[in-house]
């Protein structure tokens, strides 16, 4: 007898009492009384992926929470060749020019290496606007500089092309739709955004989002770059608009691409003075913003957190206490290019909640939301089982 075969029938052995007695014996008269039935309860719906979250969730340590909201980078090609330690342990890697090889089969290759468990696979992300940003070069779909004076539509089909390019090679996340506002010529941005109003740039933004629907889509760099002049690979870009100006012109464009599905959301290391001081990564208002005012359910994940420490503000200039600020606001994922402590950061993390600085429920829910995305990617839908070596001997 097979263990599954073992299990079942134990089941119906258990199952046996409750079935008999629901039976009813007949009365000395011989009439048999009508069987007393229990109400109908109605059937509880279980979201299988959310089910698995919870439960994987409940297993992991704050190590392994504080990980998985990391996505790092791994120099070179075949980076997986290179990932030990802490890094097997993160929740994504993104792709940058030194890691693309000279064919789309190795990238595939490359890329299906990264995931040590099909069951939950990493995050696999890349810049794929098009034009002076791609990171995969055989993408000749039109850019935004290009589709930003075309219809609309013509940004789906852009993108329908530039996505299904980025699935056929194994990445699932691009961090290649521009939400931004951009009018005047001499903005760092204006080159990469779709328009230079809000009704413009937002219609081409949703057009984007459905029209890469294959992979996971995000808008960046919210609040806004285009509101704010400036380089935030290198300074923090300040601007004092205010809150309702914002809402009118910059939010247009996030909140098409939210209307529109896209499932991530990337914030920049932008200053909107009129709202908070701190840059939008350390805002808790931004986030709050985001997810309260223009409904986002979603992944808020930095930009390159090493922007921050090149910014030349000496209060950013420390890594993991950018990494505790960033959590703390409500990012659900913070991004690396470059070098990364991960386990200063964990140890930070660690003490920020042992400290009661860091409610552990915040890493909880971003973890839970990170499991949920990973998990839909597999493609599976089985109850996550932890005890499987356990189990099989007790059914033995």
């Amino acid at each position: 007898m097979t263990t599954l075969q073992r299990i079942h029938q134990l089941v119906v052995m258990l199952a046996l009492p409750a079935v008999l007695g629901g039976c009813t014996a007949a009365s000395p008269s011989g009439i048999v009384p009508s069987p007393t039935f229990a109400p109908r309860v109605a059937a509880v719906q279980v979201d299988p992926v959310a089910q698995y979250a919870r439960d994987r969730l409940s297993t992991m340590s704050l190590r392994q929470k504080v990980l998985s909201l990391l996505m790092v980078h791994v120099p070179g090609e075949s980076p997986s060749d290179r990932i030990d330690g802490d890094l097997l342990e993160v929740g994504g890697y993104i792709l940058m020019g030194d890691n693309i090889p000279n064919s789309l089969g190795e990238l595939k290759a490359d890329t299906a290496a990264l995931s040590s468990e099909a069951d939950l696979p990493v995050l696999v992300a890349t810049d794929q606007e098009g034009g002076i940003v791609r990171r995969v070069p055989t993408d000749d779909a039109a850019s935004a500089s290009e589709l930003r004076s075309e219809a609309p539509e013509a940004t789906f089909d852009a993108f329908a092309e530039r996505g299904a390019l980025l699935q056929s090679v194994g990445v699932s996340v691009n961090f290649g739709i521009v939400a931004d506002i951009a009018s005047d010529t001499s903005s760092f941005i204006y080159e990469r955004s779709f328009g230079a109003t809000g009704a413009d740039a937002g219609a081409r933004v949703a057009e984007a989002v459905l029209g890469e629907s294959m992979v996971l889509s995000t808008l960046k760099h919210f609040p806004g770059h285009g509101a704010a002049p400036g380089d935030s690979h290198s300074s923090i870009p300040t601007t004092s608009l205010a809150f309702d100006e914002w809402e009118r012109t910059h939010a247009v464009p996030f909140d098409n691409g939210i209307a529109a599905g896209a499932p991530l959301v990337m914030f920049g290391h932008l200053a909107f003075t009129a709202v908070d001081a701190e840059p939008a990564t350390f805002s808790t208002r931004w986030h709050e913003i985001l997810r309260d005012d223009l409904g986002f359910d979603g992944i808020a994940i930095t930009d390159d957190m090493g922007m921050l420490e090149r910014s030349g503000v000496a209060e950013y200039s420390d890594q993991v206490a950018n990494a505790v600020r960033a959590i703390e606001a409500g990012n659900t994922m913070l991004l690396y290019v470059g070098a990364v402590d991960t386990e200063g950061i964990v140890a930070a993390v660690a003490r920020a909640v042992a400290d009661g600085e860091l409610d552990e429920a915040v890493i909880d829910d971003a973890a839970l939301r990170l499991l949920e995305l990973r998990r839909e990617l597999s493609g599976q839908t089985g109850r996550f089982v932890r005890c499987l070596a356990e189990c099989s001997a007790l059914a033995n």
